[in-house]
């Protein structure tokens, strides 16, 4: 089955058409955070302020990217480990962030998360940074330059390739992979 085509934003009418499993190639606008980036963001809205860009169906790369070279938009962009991030995502979530890309598991507070508010988890392929930054035809520096490779940006992708790694349902394709594996060897 070839990935499907998804622009974003992420609405909660479009992540609930995506399924654990689900290739996908998405375009549109997506922001980048790590934990630096994330921790600052949930201290400013535990204080009732604003973060640097609308959360509203926003989806969020987590990724530290390296510097671009002469005539590239961004260096490589390679995905970090989802982890860091899950004790902040239930709160991104609350304020209207619906996407995450990353890789790795998820704790299970931030899959309950994901099942009140919509959210998609998606896997992007780690190792695979150069390639990824391919898809990314413009990124700009919008807030945190003081945490370098952990900044806050805006980048426009195209036809990032993608996996649907936990649904809106909580549905998870690391668990489902491996019932289908272990079944096989019965």
């Amino acid at each position: 089955m070839a990935a499907r085509k998804i622009t974003l934003p992420l609405t909660e009418e479009l992540a609930k058409t995506l399924k654990a499993g689900d290739e996908v190639l998405v375009s549109g606008v997506i922001y980048t955070s790590r934990d630096a980036g994330h921790k600052r963001m949930c201290e400013s809205l535990a204080k009732g302020e604003d973060i640097p860009f609308d959360p509203k169906d926003a989806t969020i790369y987590y990724v530290g990217p390296t510097p671009a070279k002469p005539g590239q938009v961004i260096g490589s962009a390679g995905p970090t480990t989802s982890g860091r991030m899950d004790a902040y995502a239930p709160t991104m979530m609350s304020v209207g962030a619906r996407g995450m890309i990353g890789k790795g598991a998820r704790l299970p507070e931030v899959i309950d998360a994901m099942k009140k508010y919509s959210g998609v988890y998606f896997g992007a392929i780690g190792g695979a940074g150069a390639l990824l930054a391919k898809c990314i035809k413009k990124a700009d520096l919008i807030a945190f330059e003081d945490l370098g490779a952990e900044a806050l940006r805006r980048l426009e992708v195209e036809d990032m390739p993608l996996v649907v790694i936990i649904d809106s349902e909580g549905n998870n394709l690391y668990e489902i992979g491996r019932k289908a594996y272990l079944d096989s060897k019965k």
